[in-house]
């Protein structure tokens, strides 16, 4: 009897494997807009690669109309996903009323949204999205966006003072606190870690509705910093959905960081199911040490030429 019940429990639990790996996550990469700081044709096949890598997310990549683009016949079907990566640095106000509607009915019945970096500098004036990323950068944000948001002695201070949003550095590798440890996301997780060299988002504001923080970053005044802990990476709910928000990942190089890969696919996962069953890898950065791969560091693009010293006469 007993051998029968432990075949019956081996047949459930290989059918039940044998189920998710044959029906992987369903993520779309949106991406469609450029600028020399922001180059989703570089950033894109980076996301692309580390999400595959985990074998756990099947990924397509659908790209929006630039500048001056037809977005007349635009309109994916956002319901054939079970979380949208957004890697989409966005100036002005593109998208139609309906493709927007068409996204916040999306997220409020359920839907999963990676927001990656300068994806949060998008529509300012899209209230909706500004209440899914929470909090979010420059295009003219200020006061009428919400307040600041930033850790001071351990506690998020929601800063109501008037001002431009969105500042950082040069990029340098810099420390990731954990100040939430029990998420899904963050659990298993170092305390501190080094991230490769990226920019530290700082000053940024928003809604801030929903949210909780998850990892912040110190923004050292001798690097054009505020003082404060930074929010880096947070989460958020709109309606039934579920939003991450990872404020790293620059160019390349920052994404090339091990940190980066492994929040980008537990939060993917997250946003998604609501669950995270990756395990944090050995080559996991420390308190003291950065680790990075060196396959897609090596993407980054040089650095612009000098310009030739004029000629003296």
């Amino acid at each position: 009897m007993k051998r029968s019940i432990l075949a019956l429990c081996a047949v459930i639990l290989f059918s039940v494997l044998s189920v998710n790996a044959q029906n992987p996550i369903r993520v779309m990469i949106l991406d469609g807009e450029t600028n020399p700081y922001h180059r989703w044709d570089l950033g894109t096949p980076i996301l692309k690669k580390l999400l595959e890598e985990s074998k756990k997310f099947q990924v397509e990549v659908v790209s929006a109309p630039g500048k001056d683009g037809d977005f007349s016949s635009f309109m994916p079907k956002f319901t054939d996903y079970q979380a949208i990566v957004l890697n989409y640095d966005v100036p002005t106000e593109r998208w139609p009323e309906a493709l927007k509607k068409s996204f916040e009915q999306y997220m409020s019945n359920g839907g999963g949204l990676v927001i990656i970096h300068a994806a949060n500098n998008s529509f300012p004036e899209w209230a909706e999205y500004n209440k899914m990323i929470g909090m979010g950068g420059w295009r003219n944000r200020s006061e009428k966006n919400g307040p600041y948001w930033y850790y001071l002695d351990g506690e998020l201070v929601e800063d109501k003072k008037p001002g431009s949003a969105g500042s950082h550095g040069n990029k340098l590798p810099f420390e990731m606190k954990v100040v939430n440890a029990n998420h899904p996301i963050t659990k298993g997780l170092p305390p501190i870690w080094m991230h490769q060299n990226d920019e530290l988002y700082a000053q940024l504001r928003g809604p801030g509705e929903n949210m909780t923080v998850l990892v912040t970053a110190p923004s050292k005044k001798d690097n054009k910093g505020t003082g404060y802990d930074e929010p880096q990476v947070m989460v958020l709910n709109y309606g039934k959905g579920r939003v991450f928000h990872h404020a790293t990942g620059h160019d390349p190089l920052a994404m090339s960081s091990v940190d980066y890969g492994v929040l980008l696919q537990r939060g993917t996962e997250w946003v998604a199911t609501g669950k995270v069953t990756q395990k944090v890898p050995a080559n996991f950065p420390t308190a003291t040490t950065v680790s990075y791969r060196v396959d897609i560091a090596a993407t980054n693009p040089a650095p612009p030429a000098p310009k030739p010293a004029a000629a003296v006469k």
